[in-house]
Protein backbone atom coordinates (compact mmCIF):
# COMPACT_ATOMS: atom_id res chain seq x y z
CA UNK A 1 0.00 0.00 0.00
CA UNK A 2 1.70 3.43 -1.18
CA UNK A 3 1.94 5.84 1.16
CA UNK A 4 -1.07 8.79 0.81
CA UNK A 5 0.78 12.13 -0.91
CA UNK A 6 0.29 15.28 0.93
CA UNK A 7 -2.32 14.45 3.49
CA UNK A 8 0.40 12.01 4.83
CA UNK A 9 1.53 13.31 8.09
CA UNK A 10 -2.48 13.99 8.56
CA UNK A 11 -3.55 10.57 8.13
CA UNK A 12 -2.67 7.85 10.91
CA UNK A 13 -2.50 4.41 9.93
CA UNK A 14 -3.66 2.69 13.41
CA UNK A 15 -4.64 -0.39 12.30
CA UNK A 16 -6.21 -2.73 14.63
CA UNK A 17 -4.78 -6.28 15.52
CA UNK A 18 -5.99 -9.38 13.61
CA UNK A 19 -8.92 -11.49 13.98
CA UNK A 20 -12.03 -13.54 12.63
CA UNK A 21 -15.51 -11.65 11.87
CA UNK A 22 -17.63 -13.53 14.61
CA UNK A 23 -20.56 -11.65 14.86
CA UNK A 24 -23.52 -13.89 12.18
CA UNK A 25 -26.20 -10.60 12.86
CA UNK A 26 -25.16 -8.40 10.47
CA UNK A 27 -24.74 -11.31 7.70
CA UNK A 28 -25.53 -10.30 4.61
CA UNK A 29 -28.54 -12.26 3.49
CA UNK A 30 -27.91 -12.23 0.01
CA UNK A 31 -25.37 -14.48 -0.16
CA UNK A 32 -25.51 -16.44 -3.20
CA UNK A 33 -24.92 -20.23 -2.88
CA UNK A 34 -21.37 -20.60 -3.71
CA UNK A 35 -20.05 -19.53 -0.37
CA UNK A 36 -15.86 -18.69 -0.16
CA UNK A 37 -15.58 -21.93 2.01
CA UNK A 38 -17.29 -24.19 -0.81
CA UNK A 39 -15.69 -22.21 -3.89
CA UNK A 40 -13.04 -24.87 -5.51
CA UNK A 41 -9.16 -23.27 -6.51
CA UNK A 42 -9.20 -23.83 -10.35
CA UNK A 43 -6.94 -26.11 -11.38
CA UNK A 44 -3.04 -25.46 -12.04
CA UNK A 45 -2.50 -25.72 -15.88
CA UNK A 46 -0.26 -23.96 -18.14
CA UNK A 47 0.20 -20.64 -17.51
CA UNK A 48 -2.29 -17.77 -19.04
CA UNK A 49 -4.73 -21.02 -20.14
CA UNK A 50 -7.77 -22.04 -19.35
CA UNK A 51 -8.62 -26.47 -19.18
CA UNK A 52 -11.80 -27.65 -20.47
CA UNK A 53 -13.11 -28.04 -16.72
CA UNK A 54 -12.45 -24.72 -16.09
CA UNK A 55 -14.38 -23.23 -18.89
CA UNK A 56 -17.11 -25.63 -17.68
CA UNK A 57 -17.16 -24.53 -14.16
CA UNK A 58 -17.43 -20.73 -15.56
CA UNK A 59 -13.56 -19.56 -15.62
CA UNK A 60 -12.42 -17.26 -18.04
CA UNK A 61 -9.20 -15.09 -18.57
CA UNK A 62 -8.54 -11.54 -17.25
CA UNK A 63 -4.95 -12.08 -19.04
CA UNK A 64 -4.22 -14.06 -22.27
CA UNK A 65 -0.66 -13.88 -21.68
CA UNK A 66 -0.39 -11.53 -24.60
CA UNK A 67 -1.83 -8.23 -24.61
CA UNK A 68 -3.18 -6.31 -21.95
CA UNK A 69 -6.83 -6.02 -23.94
CA UNK A 70 -9.44 -6.28 -20.84
CA UNK A 71 -7.75 -3.49 -18.70
CA UNK A 72 -6.74 0.37 -18.79
CA UNK A 73 -5.43 2.99 -16.39
CA UNK A 74 -7.67 3.96 -12.75
CA UNK A 75 -9.85 6.72 -13.71
CA UNK A 76 -8.61 6.27 -17.51
CA UNK A 77 -10.72 5.10 -20.84
CA UNK A 78 -7.41 3.39 -22.14
CA UNK A 79 -3.81 1.87 -20.85
CA UNK A 80 -1.50 3.95 -19.71
CA UNK A 81 1.02 5.21 -22.47
CA UNK A 82 3.77 2.87 -20.64
CA UNK A 83 4.89 1.61 -17.13
CA UNK A 84 2.75 -1.97 -17.77
CA UNK A 85 4.15 -4.78 -20.69
CA UNK A 86 3.74 -7.73 -21.00
CA UNK A 87 7.02 -9.73 -21.11
CA UNK A 88 7.54 -13.45 -21.17
CA UNK A 89 3.67 -14.42 -20.81
CA UNK A 90 3.28 -12.10 -17.57
CA UNK A 91 1.43 -8.97 -17.08
CA UNK A 92 4.32 -6.63 -15.50
CA UNK A 93 4.92 -3.48 -14.10
CA UNK A 94 8.12 -1.94 -15.24
CA UNK A 95 7.74 1.53 -14.71
CA UNK A 96 5.54 4.60 -13.67
CA UNK A 97 2.56 4.12 -15.08
CA UNK A 98 -0.32 3.73 -12.64
CA UNK A 99 -2.80 1.44 -11.08
CA UNK A 100 -5.16 -0.92 -13.67
CA UNK A 101 -8.18 -1.90 -13.54
CA UNK A 102 -10.44 -4.36 -15.38
CA UNK A 103 -12.90 -3.01 -18.08
CA UNK A 104 -16.09 -4.70 -16.21
CA UNK A 105 -16.93 -4.22 -13.20
CA UNK A 106 -17.35 -7.72 -10.40
CA UNK A 107 -19.69 -8.31 -7.88
CA UNK A 108 -19.64 -11.42 -6.39
CA UNK A 109 -16.51 -13.31 -7.90
CA UNK A 110 -13.97 -15.67 -7.17
CA UNK A 111 -10.55 -13.98 -8.71
CA UNK A 112 -6.65 -16.46 -9.05
CA UNK A 113 -3.87 -14.93 -9.96
CA UNK A 114 0.17 -15.81 -10.10
CA UNK A 115 2.54 -12.68 -8.66
CA UNK A 116 5.80 -12.61 -8.38
CA UNK A 117 7.81 -9.59 -6.64
CA UNK A 118 11.81 -9.31 -6.38
CA UNK A 119 13.56 -8.66 -3.76
CA UNK A 120 11.46 -5.95 -1.27
CA UNK A 121 8.86 -5.89 -4.11
CA UNK A 122 6.00 -4.42 -2.97
CA UNK A 123 2.13 -3.99 -4.85
CA UNK A 124 -1.31 -5.48 -4.29
CA UNK A 125 -4.27 -6.51 -5.93
CA UNK A 126 -8.28 -4.21 -5.23
CA UNK A 127 -11.66 -5.92 -5.84
CA UNK A 128 -14.55 -3.60 -6.23
CA UNK A 129 -12.97 -0.43 -6.63
CA UNK A 130 -14.96 2.36 -7.26
CA UNK A 131 -13.73 5.96 -9.10
CA UNK A 132 -15.16 8.46 -6.94
CA UNK A 133 -11.40 9.68 -6.07
CA UNK A 134 -7.76 10.42 -7.20
CA UNK A 135 -6.67 7.17 -5.88
CA UNK A 136 -8.18 3.56 -5.68
CA UNK A 137 -6.98 2.47 -2.38
CA UNK A 138 -9.53 5.19 -0.55
CA UNK A 139 -12.52 2.95 -2.06
CA UNK A 140 -11.06 -0.72 -2.41
CA UNK A 141 -9.92 -3.30 0.03
CA UNK A 142 -6.95 -4.58 -0.89
CA UNK A 143 -5.20 -7.97 -0.93
CA UNK A 144 -1.24 -7.44 0.30
CA UNK A 145 1.50 -8.50 -2.43
CA UNK A 146 4.61 -8.32 -0.82
CA UNK A 147 8.36 -9.78 -0.10
CA UNK A 148 7.86 -10.13 3.31
CA UNK A 149 11.57 -10.76 3.95
CA UNK A 150 13.25 -7.96 2.83
CA UNK A 151 10.33 -5.25 2.84
CA UNK A 152 9.27 -3.27 6.07
CA UNK A 153 5.29 -4.03 5.70
CA UNK A 154 6.86 -7.78 6.33
CA UNK A 155 7.35 -7.01 9.74
CA UNK A 156 3.79 -6.21 10.58
CA UNK A 157 1.07 -9.09 10.13
CA UNK A 158 -1.38 -6.43 8.97
CA UNK A 159 -0.04 -5.57 6.38
CA UNK A 160 2.49 -8.56 4.88
CA UNK A 161 1.74 -10.65 1.92
CA UNK A 162 -2.09 -11.76 1.75
CA UNK A 163 -3.30 -9.40 4.19
CA UNK A 164 -6.68 -7.75 3.82
CA UNK A 165 -4.45 -4.47 4.20
CA UNK A 166 -4.16 -2.68 7.44
CA UNK A 167 -7.12 -5.02 8.69
CA UNK A 168 -6.84 -8.70 8.78
CA UNK A 169 -3.45 -10.81 9.14
CA UNK A 170 -2.54 -13.59 7.77
CA UNK A 171 -0.37 -16.10 9.32
CA UNK A 172 3.35 -16.39 9.04
CA UNK A 173 5.32 -18.59 6.76
CA UNK A 174 2.90 -19.12 3.69
CA UNK A 175 4.54 -16.63 1.12
CA UNK A 176 6.85 -18.00 -1.30
CA UNK A 177 10.48 -16.16 -0.97
CA UNK A 178 11.14 -12.88 -3.49
CA UNK A 179 11.66 -14.23 -7.24
CA UNK A 180 9.38 -16.88 -6.70
CA UNK A 181 5.41 -17.33 -8.10
CA UNK A 182 2.82 -17.30 -5.59
CA UNK A 183 -0.80 -18.29 -5.71
CA UNK A 184 -3.16 -16.03 -5.32
CA UNK A 185 -7.38 -16.09 -4.66
CA UNK A 186 -9.93 -14.01 -3.53
CA UNK A 187 -13.33 -14.83 -3.11
CA UNK A 188 -16.56 -12.29 -2.59
CA UNK A 189 -19.93 -13.79 -1.78
CA UNK A 190 -22.51 -11.20 -1.00
CA UNK A 191 -20.31 -9.18 2.28
CA UNK A 192 -18.05 -12.44 3.03
CA UNK A 193 -14.42 -12.58 1.36
CA UNK A 194 -11.65 -14.60 1.87
CA UNK A 195 -7.71 -14.59 0.73
CA UNK A 196 -5.84 -17.53 -0.18
CA UNK A 197 -1.88 -17.74 -0.51
CA UNK A 198 -0.51 -20.95 -1.88
CA UNK A 199 -3.65 -22.59 -1.29
CA UNK A 200 -3.93 -21.80 2.34
CA UNK A 201 -6.85 -19.72 3.30
CA UNK A 202 -4.91 -16.47 5.53
CA UNK A 203 -7.39 -13.75 6.30
CA UNK A 204 -11.69 -14.18 6.47
CA UNK A 205 -14.11 -11.28 7.18
CA UNK A 206 -17.48 -9.69 6.63
CA UNK A 207 -17.21 -6.38 4.84
CA UNK A 208 -19.28 -3.83 7.12
CA UNK A 209 -19.92 -6.30 9.75
CA UNK A 210 -18.97 -5.16 13.19
CA UNK A 211 -15.60 -6.37 13.48
CA UNK A 212 -15.07 -4.86 10.05
CA UNK A 213 -16.36 -1.63 10.93
CA UNK A 214 -14.43 -1.62 14.28
CA UNK A 215 -11.16 -1.97 12.28
CA UNK A 216 -11.74 0.35 9.69
CA UNK A 217 -12.63 3.06 12.32
CA UNK A 218 -9.10 2.45 13.94
CA UNK A 219 -7.30 2.71 10.66
CA UNK A 220 -6.35 5.33 7.95
CA UNK A 221 -9.37 3.94 6.48
CA UNK A 222 -11.86 5.58 8.65
CA UNK A 223 -11.03 9.13 6.60
CA UNK A 224 -12.77 7.45 3.31
CA UNK A 225 -16.35 7.37 3.19
CA UNK A 226 -16.45 4.91 0.43
CA UNK A 227 -13.88 2.57 1.42
CA UNK A 228 -15.25 -1.03 0.97
CA UNK A 229 -18.64 0.01 0.48
CA UNK A 230 -19.44 -0.82 -2.88
CA UNK A 231 -21.59 -4.19 -3.75
CA UNK A 232 -19.79 -4.10 -7.05
CA UNK A 233 -16.71 -2.40 -8.53
CA UNK A 234 -13.53 -3.26 -10.74
CA UNK A 235 -10.61 -5.48 -9.92
CA UNK A 236 -7.36 -3.82 -9.55
CA UNK A 237 -3.61 -4.44 -10.21
CA UNK A 238 -1.51 -1.68 -8.16
CA UNK A 239 1.63 0.16 -9.09
CA UNK A 240 3.27 0.77 -5.90
CA UNK A 241 6.93 1.74 -7.71
CA UNK A 242 8.24 -1.18 -7.76
CA UNK A 243 8.10 -4.45 -10.52
CA UNK A 244 5.53 -6.62 -9.68
CA UNK A 245 4.55 -9.65 -12.85
CA UNK A 246 1.12 -11.13 -12.77
CA UNK A 247 0.01 -14.42 -14.48
CA UNK A 248 -2.95 -16.86 -14.91
CA UNK A 249 -5.37 -14.21 -13.80
CA UNK A 250 -8.52 -15.90 -14.00
CA UNK A 251 -12.13 -14.96 -13.03
CA UNK A 252 -15.59 -16.58 -12.29
CA UNK A 253 -18.67 -15.27 -11.36
CA UNK A 254 -21.92 -15.79 -9.39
Amino acid sequence: MRAIPIVAALLVAGAAGCGQRTDSAAADTTTPAMTADSAAAPQPGAPNTLTDAERADGWRLLFDGTSTAGWRGYGKAAMPDSGWSVVDGSLVRTGRGGDIVTADKYKDFELAFEWKVPPGGNSGVFYRAIEDSNAIYMSAPEYQVLDDERHVDGKNPLTSAGAAYGLYAPPRGVVKPAGEWNAGRIVVAGSRVEHWLNGQKVAEYELQGADWKAKVAASKFKDWPTYGTAAEGYIGLQDHGDRVEFRSIKVRTR
